[in-house]
């Protein structure tokens, strides 16, 4: 942006007054962003981010949220690598941009913070919320998308091939965005087909599922090999577990950057302007092209054992199931209650008919009801309803117990925890989740 372009954004309004979105989108158009839209701080609709956003950068008051459109044809190829370097070089180039655009707004006096794209992000937190500022919800509130069936934002124009990232500033503008009124998701479901593991459902994403395959190499799977590692008695032991090809890609992934396994979900999506066209046009070709080369890409599958994911995976002769174990060990009641619904499998839950009241007394004390019926788990605050079981238990307890460093049985004759109601409802609760 030239300094003439600076100056118009000063002049719009005085140092007092909002600044013009207008002229502040020009700068970031200028900058190199293809779209932008702007939230304001005090939005209901993300009063569950507020806390996060202000601890980010306590003087927020508006959020900028950009995107920059990928390569589709790199996204959709067959070879990975040739996605992932997509990936890679894109997220290096947003970021650019959005420094760019705060060092531009620095001139003026408007002072805040530019966010990583995606990582790194605040490990301190795992296997909790680790990032601070959620991109796809600043996107959605932003106007700039909404959200497939497959949990990715869809741009009108570019659809899902687009990367996003936030900046945060101090300075009110003179006006936002509202998010899109019609969904550029007309739920094709290719999505759905595309994934190897069916972590992208109709009734929601499937995040064990899709974590346990796409982040195989870092995060929770990463976890996951050390332990191979270090529970291998000798080197013979250590290849049983894990291929060469495995562990040099593993080498790969901390060389050069985190190896995606998946976004196959991505990569056949239609949605768009720029790509439907493409699919209207002949709907049989487009499976030929780009579908089917995924679904029949010889590859290995990573999966829980005994989840639906594990079921999916089996019926497709191309992939090799390889058995891993996302790890999710929480260090609090809160993390547990979150994450339960990310772990729950619906494979794993079939049948299974319960209502858990948990008192957690000591460090937290906190009360939830835990339901799960037809199918699906909820968390709610508080104690509601008529309970199968009761359990009241110390916190840190509980999550000792979660984490295989305190055994069930002691804390029950220690009377740590109290349970009202059969057992066995709790252990078919503990036998639902993809854990």
């Amino acid at each position: 942006m030239n300094d003439e372009s600076v100056q118009e954004l000063a002049s719009k309004e005085g140092v007092d007054q909002p600044f013009s979105a207008e002229s502040l989108k020009k700068l970031c158009l200028e900058e190199g962003a293809d779209d932008v839209g702007f939230v304001n701080i005090d939005r209901e609709a993300i009063s569950f981010e507020r806390n996060d956003l202000l601890t980010a950068y306590p003087k927020t008051q508006t959020i900028i949220s950009i995107i920059k459109t990928m390569n589709r044809e790199n996204i959709q190829s067959p070879i990975r690598y040739v996605a992932n370097n997509e990936f890679h070089h894109m997220s290096h180039h947003i970021e650019e941009i959005s420094r760019r655009i705060i060092l531009k707004l620095n001139q003026r006096g408007i002072r805040g913070v530019r966010t990583s794209m995606g990582f790194p992000m605040d490990a301190d937190r795992w296997p909790g919320k680790i990032w601070y500022v959620s991109h796809k919800v600043m996107a959605v509130q932003a106007g700039i998308g909404l959200m497939g069936i497959h949990r990715n934002v869809i741009h009108p124009k570019f659809g899902n091939f687009i990367l996003l990232d936030s900046i945060l500033i101090d300075t009110p503008v003179d006006r936002y965005d509202q998010p899109l009124q019609e969904n550029p998701c007309f739920e094709c479901r290719l999505c759905i087909s595309a994934c190897p593991v069916g972590a992208v459902r109709e009734e929601g994403l499937d995040f064990t599922a899709c974590a346990t395959h796409n982040y195989r190499e870092f995060m929770g799977g990463f976890q996951d090999w050390v332990e191979q590692v270090v529970s291998s008695k000798s080197v013979k032991s250590y290849r049983s577990k894990v291929h060469d090809r495995e562990t040099v890609s593993f080498w790969q992934s901390l060389s050069f950057g985190a190896n995606y396994k998946a976004a196959y979900c991505m990569a056949v999506c239609p949605a768009g302007e720029d790509i439907i066209h493409h699919y209207h046009a002949d709907k049989k070709a487009y499976v030929q092209e780009i579908v089917k080369p995924l679904r029949e890409k010889e590859e290995p599958v990573y999966v829980n054992k005994g989840t639906r994911a594990e079921s999916i995976a089996k019926r497709n002769k191309y992939k090799e199931l390889r058995y891993a174990h996302f790890h999710m060990r929480p260090r609090s009641v809160a993390q547990f209650l979150m994450g339960i619904k990310l772990v729950f499998d619906p494979l794993k839950g079939k049948g299974v008919e319960v209502t858990i009241h948990f008192e957690f007394t000591g460090k937290e004390k906190v009360s939830a009801t835990v339901t799960i019926s037809k199918g699906r788990l909820e968390v709610h605050d508080g104690l509601i309803g008529k309970a199968n079981l009761r359990a009241k238990v110390d916190s840190e307890t509980w999550v000792a117990f979660l984490n295989g460093e305190r055994s069930l049985f002691r804390a029950i004759i220690t009377r740590k925890l109290r349970i009202k109601g059969n057992p066995i409802h709790l252990m078919r609760f503990q036998n639902s989740l993809a854990i």
